[in-house]
């Protein structure tokens, strides 16, 4: 069995969760609570594309906020 988050055939969503991180997301699984999708579905490559140009500040937004 494959694992799905190494899959590069499948589509990919990106997901947000509060603190303003990133996650790339099979399209297939549901999203968990907490994470919000932000990006997608696309392939892999281009939602990895999209959390290289928007999450910049790997921080977490509570301690960019201190």
């Amino acid at each position: 069995m494959r694992n799905p988050f190494e899959n590069t055939e499948t589509p990919y969503l990106v997901l947000t969760n509060a603190e303003a991180q990133h996650s790339l997301w099979p399209a297939h699984i549901a999203t968990p609570s907490g994470w919000t999708r932000v990006h997608g579905p696309d392939g892999r490559d281009e939602c990895t594309s999209y959390v290289e140009r928007n999450w910049t500040d790997l921080r977490p937004m509570s301690l960019r906020r201190a």
